[in-house]
């Protein structure tokens, strides 16, 4: 990395800064996540590399700006890991997952503490502690996003006591969603037309519906998050292989229309959802 952002270098990569190379930072750590999902391991040892890549990118850029470099970066990462799990470099005691996120949290309370008075932060941030929230981004995935505000919430006790709760209120909010559409415009939700006018084909829903809609599907969306958090699963994994056999089983509908010199603008509703029980024969088989 020096050498192809010093003289003689690549031009390209000169001229890179912390900004330009940030898209590429999210596009390969998802493309990292797919190759796992895909348990592609020859493609997953190229997408680390490429990850990888990010890091070294970064920390060369910082070095030449005199800020911190590549074994600051390791250094702090390793210190990181040692003081983060006492239960295992420590005498501390931690039997479960539990436990150790308990630990972690308080932790990283104790670190972000330290640093403030070292650096003479006073006052403000001593008289009201830092929320339980802080350090979850908002520039994650909005899935990734109310998954970690539910964890960390869930971590002091602030959980639904079962899953039976959470179904209960998956159907409150259901309910209140039908609720508000009863105000809805006639002949009512339609979907997305041709032309890209969502809503009711040109119906003119009024800004103060629309933001409660918006609410209202919000939080069904938050509740479905903590059930897949209860049962320990990945809402973003389990949308993204969702999407991927919604993709599966629709390209499948579409060449068995082009067999039959169609596409499906031009075919009914009929003859396209029989095709997709086919695909979905044709997984089982």
């Amino acid at each position: 990395m020096a050498r192809l952002r010093g003289p003689g270098g690549c031009a390209w990569d000169r001229e890179q800064t912390f900004d330009t190379i940030k898209p590429y930072t999210l596009e390969e750590a998802y493309e990292v996540v797919e190759a796992i999902d895909a348990r592609d391991w020859d493609e997953l040892t190229g997408e680390l590399g490429d990850l990888l890549l990010q890091v070294l990118f970064y920390s060369q850029m910082a070095s030449e700006e005199k800020r911190f470099a590549i074994d600051d970066v390791l250094d702090r990462l390793s210190n990181k890991l040692v003081d983060r799990h006492p239960h295992v470099f420590g005498d501390v005691k931690a039997d479960t997952p539990g436990d150790v996120l308990r630990n972690w949290q308080t932790l990283k309370a104790e670190e972000k503490k330290k640093r403030q008075t070292e650096s003479g932060e006073t006052g403000k941030k001593q008289d009201h502690p830092e929320s339980v929230l802080a350090g979850v981004s908002s520039a994650m995935p909005s899935l990734m996003e109310a998954y970690k505000i539910s964890s960390r919430v869930a971590n002091v006790g602030f959980d639904w006591p079962n899953i039976e709760g959470l179904f209960d209120k998956l159907s409150e909010e259901t309910a209140e969603l039908r609720q508000n559409l009863q105000e809805y415009p006639a002949p009512g939700p339609r979907p997305q037309s041709a032309a890209g006018v969502a809503g009711a084909r040109g119906v003119k829903i009024f800004p103060e519906l629309r933001a409660r809609l918006e609410d209202e599907v919000g939080d069904l969306l938050f509740v479905l998050v903590n059930i897949a958090r209860y049962l320990s699963l990945d809402p973003e994994s389990a949308l993204r292989k969702t999407n991927r056999k919604f993709r599966r089983r629709f390209e499948y509908l579409e060449q068995r229309l082009r067999e039959r010199g169609r596409k499906p603008s031009g075919a009914s509703l009929d003859e396209m959802e029989s095709l997709w029980q086919e695909s979905k024969r044709q997984e089982k088989a």
